[in-house]
């Protein structure tokens, strides 16, 4: 029982590490783009709220969405930095 049990076990923890990789190697394809979000669309907090799809008004300053790398600067009104608007 021992052996299957560490056997399940090893599958496991296999199969979880595997899944973080990919998260990491995701998120480094990817960029934060602030300013061309709709409203109600954003993927996380802004300085006045807490919680993604909470942007008050299309291309809030302070709101994001994750775009993929290198792809902010190519579009008109975008920034990879929040502005103060």
């Amino acid at each position: 029982m021992n052996t299957t049990s560490a056997l399940i076990a090893s599958a496991v923890i296999a199969a979880f590490s595997m899944t973080a990789s990919a998260v990491q190697a995701q998120d480094a394809k990817q960029e934060k783009c602030y300013g061309i979000v709709k409203a109600g669309k954003n993927d996380c907090q802004t300085a006045s709220s807490s919680c993604a799809g909470t942007a008050k008004k299309d291309a809030q300053a302070d709101a994001w969405i994750y775009v993929p790398a290198g792809t902010c600067a190519k579009i008109a009104g975008a920034s990879p930095t929040p502005s103060k608007g």
